[in-house]
């Protein structure tokens, strides 16, 4: 009866956090959010502010585990933060600002497809022949949504490569944290990840300050991270949204992603990334008004098919293995 409720908890877990992160792109597009605050202004308060809420939670998680951090684990959360704030979110931030929310959404939803790459490159996992179908499948949507076969299409693929980038070191970022989050779980790794880069983030804005560093980051065209205000924009009107995104977004999204993982396994907490291709771009249009396109939808199709042809074997395998295990513990006893 437990694990029936657990699974049931997993699913309405995995469903809240397909809505809240459904809402990201959305959310960082909206004018009192992107025409209040810049771009790495919001992206280091909301990993930051977040991580730092969530450290007693983090806290109380290793002490119900009975795990303390060792140096050895403060320098890979220090890696782990590196490629998810500085690098990662740095790229995606740039995206959502050069491109559209829903194509953003889409597009980052394929970064199961390079967990899975990396994670059979470091970590020696199997690629198996339905991982292989998705991930073409997921390919031929992102080719789809970007037709490179119309170049007067309204697509703008700066926003497309710097999605790309973003989408790529944050599976490896998923990748380099996975060994940690066996022995000291994924609320921790987490957490250490976003305080960590965000002090990381921190450090690389105050150098914009410096005047021979403004100087060349305007010289290369890289004004967005020359000068970077971190106290302005906040208003009676603009806090609602800056705390949505952080508390939310950012902190509440991930501990509702990781609760669902807990409840039910990683395979099916990947059916956030299923749903989030069709609903973030319908989002986009109700509050943004960013239409859907043939082509987006049709890219959509692919994705949907691409996830459920990788989802779905992993999760029949793992009832398979949870049932013969509850078989093999039953038979002793017979």
């Amino acid at each position: 009866m437990d694990e029936r409720k657990n699974k049931l908890q997993g699913y309405l877990l995995i469903l809240l956090t397909t809505l809240i992160f459904s809402t990201m792109e959305v959310a960082l597009k909206m004018p009192a959010i992107s025409g209040a605050f810049a771009p790495m202004q919001i992206t280091l308060e909301r990993f930051l502010i977040g991580g730092l809420v969530l450290l007693p939670f983090a806290a109380r998680d290793r002490r119900r585990r009975g795990v303390a951090l060792t140096g050895k684990d403060h320098r890979r959360l220090m890696l782990t933060g590196l490629f998810c704030v500085p690098i990662s979110m740095v790229f995606y931030q740039m995206a959502v600002v050069y491109g559209k929310a829903g194509i953003v959404g889409i597009l980052f939803s394929s970064n199961p497809i390079f967990v899975t790459i990396l994670a059979a490159a470091i970590l020696g996992e199997k690629i198996r022949w339905y991982h292989i179908v998705g991930i073409v499948l997921e390919i031929l949507g992102i080719v789809a949504i970007i037709n490179p076969f119309s170049p007067g299409a309204d697509i703008s693929m700066v926003s497309v490569i710097l999605v790309a980038c973003s989408t790529v070191t944050f599976a490896l970022y998923c990748v380099l944290g996975k060994g940690m989050t066996a022995r000291c779980g994924g609320l921790t790794v987490t957490c250490g990840s976003f305080v960590y880069g965000g002090i990381e983030l921190l450090t690389l804005l105050l150098l914009g300050y410096l005047p021979p560093v403004a100087n060349f980051l305007q010289r290369v065209g890289l004004d967005i991270f020359c000068r970077v205000p971190f106290f302005s924009g906040f208003t009676l009107q603009t806090l609602p949204y800056f705390l949505y995104i952080c508390l939310v977004v950012t902190m509440f999204g991930y501990i509702c992603h990781m609760s669902a993982i807990e409840k039910t396994s990683a395979s099916t907490g990947g059916l956030v990334f299923f749903f989030k291709p069709a609903l973030a771009p319908v989002i986009a249009l109700i509050v943004l008004g960013e239409p859907i396109t043939q082509n987006v939808l049709i890219g959509i199709g692919f994705f949907l098919t691409g996830s459920f042809a990788r989802i779905v074997p992993d999760i029949l395998s793992e009832r398979r293995a949870a049932t013969a295990a509850q078989t093999e513990t039953v038979r002793p006893e017979e």
